[in-house]
């Protein structure tokens, strides 16, 4: 079966006719190019699909889209604002939170819901928010400082 679906992605309303059992993140990549949104483990292990869906971070690879009509959708694509990047993207860029990249996606939106339910958070609560994205290079600390550093940058 087949529905039509409206979503708000990034700002811009979007209808589409959808199968029942597609997920987010084949919408995401492959109807909306946004290519952004990594496609890891297809099973919700690594968290490299993580997106915001109404300001909460979701595993894109395992939403379907239709339990998404009528939501907010949020991408990496979506958070850098008049050419600028968010404090999280320029942290992780400027405390090398992010090596080959693969994960960073997943993680600055893991981290945006983060810092958007609690701005000031310790290293346990970030590693916590962060404990389902994977990252095979960096080993964490960088992440978790960029976090750190971007929290601090939010609240000022």
């Amino acid at each position: 079966m087949k529905r039509i679906v409206s979503l708000e992605i990034n700002g811009r309303t979007v209808e589409e006719i959808v199968p029942d059992n597609m997920l987010l993140v084949d919408l995401l990549r492959d109807r909306q190019g946004l290519t952004g949104t990594k496609q890891g483990c297809d099973g919700g292990e690594c968290g490299a699909c993580t997106v915001l869906v109404d300001g909460r971070p979701r595993l894109s690879c395992i939403a379907l889209v239709a339990g998404c009509d009528g939501k907010r959708i949020e991408t990496i694509e979506g958070q850098a604002k008049g050419g600028h990047l968010s404090a999280l993207q320029r942290a992780f860029h400027e405390n090398l939170g992010a090596q080959c990249g693969f994960c960073t996606p997943g993680m600055i939106l893991a981290a945006e819901g983060l810092l958007r339910d609690n701005p000031a958070p310790d290293e346990d609560e970030i590693r916590v928010a962060l404990g389902g994205n994977l990252c095979r290079c960096t080993g964490y600390v960088k992440i978790i400082e960029s976090v750190q550093v971007a929290a601090a940058e939010m609240r000022s």
